[in-house]
Parts: C-alpha cells; structure tokens; sequence
C-alpha cells in the first residue's frame, strides 16, 4: 500500500504465496474465515492474472502463511498445508475482474490461538452503510509508493465511497473493473494512501455501527490504484455468502436435488 502505517498482529491475515517475484506469481493476502477455509482473490492463484492467460489454466496450489506480520517470516513452522483451491465458477467470464474469488481449503483444522483467529463473515441485516466511520480497515504486504514490497505488515483507514462515482470513474477502460452491484469501493485516505499491487485478496474489515460486530465486508480485488486511479476495488462478501457456504458445505451438483427429494418425502 502507499503510506500505511505498520499494522499490529492481525490473526485472520493470511499470506497466498505463489513466488517472491512478480512476474513468477508474486504473493499477496487472504483472511482466515474459518478453522479450514481462507478467502482470496482468485486472481492471486495465477502466474499471469489477465483473462487472456488464465483461461484454460488450472489455478496454482499456493503456499499459505498464518500468524505473520514481517515478510521475511514465512517459514515451515507458520506454512499451513493446503488441501485444494476452489475458484468461483463465473471467474473472469467477461472480464478481468468479475467474480475475483476464490477458496482455499486446508489440509488440517488449524489451532486457534491468540495469532490465530477467523474473521466472521457478514450476517443478513449488516449492511456496509451501518459502518462505523463510514470506512474499513485493509492490511497487505502490497507495494509502496516506490513500487517495492513492504517488509512488514501494514494497514489503511480507507472511507467507503460511493458507488456511482467508483463505477463512473473506471466506466469505458478495460484495464479497470466495470464496477456492478457484486463490488464495491474504498477511496484513498485524506494524505493520499491508497492499496496498491500485492494488497488484493486481503479483507476488508468493518465494525458494524449498531452491534460493534467486527467482520470481513470485501475481498479487494483490484488493488491497481497506487498513486494513478482513486479507488480499490472489492468484492461484496454478501453477494458471494450461498456460493461460500456452499463450498464450506462440501455440496456437489446432486445435493440440493437430493435435499428436495427428502422433503418432499416428507410434506404433504
């Protein structure tokens, strides 16, 4: 990110490492949801993330971090063992950015402990205008304003924005998002601070104004804003919330028919 500030232990931040590089792949977030599952950006699971590549190709089993905060720290002791990725079937269907999520599912339960915590996903009823401060807080190891990766995890404050103003912005290009209802959007903060590359798939967190309920609003997505476009880019998590469950679930294509015929067994 450009600007930040150094975060302190966030313990539903996950590190999705394809590579050091960039161009091998690089690395970037992801937020533990529960004691198996992590949610990204599907793009991060791809060498090269443009539609063009990816269609056709399988998604990379990454690595997966949980419990760091300094860069360097990946090591075997905080690597959690991945059991198999899940992208969400309208991936890139018409463009680069369109339903960019993806599940990573681990091998083992991990231990929850005070490094290590889910972030709740949103309940019906909490809805991003009841947040406190109008705004979310994103942590990434994205890149800084001279486009090198941070060495340690760091944070932004950043103000939810409208989302006319966001679509309008990125309307007619086709390096941005055509921004519809399943996304929405951050501005920069008051000095400038912005997401930027390598912060994608990180949560975006919100506190609910009514309960003071912490949870995760948006997956960031377009994390292209640095210091040339004013907004990053999320996927809304309560569009997505029956596909995620669905796959929390272990559903496969006979379950909802197998569900109905059982019932309709038994109602009159």
């Amino acid at each position: 990110m450009v600007g930040g500030t150094l975060a302190p232990h966030v313990p539903w931040q996950a590190m999705v490492y394809i590579a050091d590089s960039v161009l091998d792949g690089g690395y970037a977030g992801g937020a533990l949801i529960s004691e198996r599952w992590i949610l990204t950006a599907g793009r991060n699971l791809f060498v090269r993330k443009s539609r063009l590549d990816v269609q056709g190709k399988d998604p990379v089993i990454p690595k997966v971090y949980l419990g760091i905060t300094a860069r360097p720290d990946p090591n075997a002791s905080k690597e959690v063992a991945v059991e198999k990725v899940v992208l969400h079937p309208g991936f890139q269907n018409r463009s680069d950015w369109d339903n960019d999520l993806a599940l990573i599912q681990l091998k083992e339960p991990v231990v929850v402990s005070d490094k290590v915590i889910p972030i709740p996903l949103p309940e019906s009823g909490q809805d991003l205008a009841d947040t406190v401060g109008g705004s979310g807080v994103l942590t990434g190891w994205g890149w800084g304003i001279l486009l090198t990766p941070a060495t340690s995890l760091k944070y932004l404050v950043l103000p939810l924005v409208n989302h006319s103003d966001c679509k309008a912005e990125y309307k007619g290009s086709e390096l941005t998002p055509a921004v519809d209802d399943d996304m929405f959007c951050t501005g920069p903060t008051k000095y400038g601070e912005n997401v930027c590359f390598g912060d994608a798939g990180g949560a975006l967190a919100v506190t609910d104004a009514e309960t003071g309920d912490i949870y995760a609003a948006g997956i960031l997505s377009y994390d292209k804003s640095c210091n040339s476009y004013k907004y990053g880019v999320y996927m809304k998590i309560s569009s997505y919330l029956p596909w995620i469950h669905s796959v929390i679930r272990g559903d496969t294509e006979k379950s909802s028919a197998l569900r109905s015929d059982a019932m309709s067994k038994m109602q009159p």
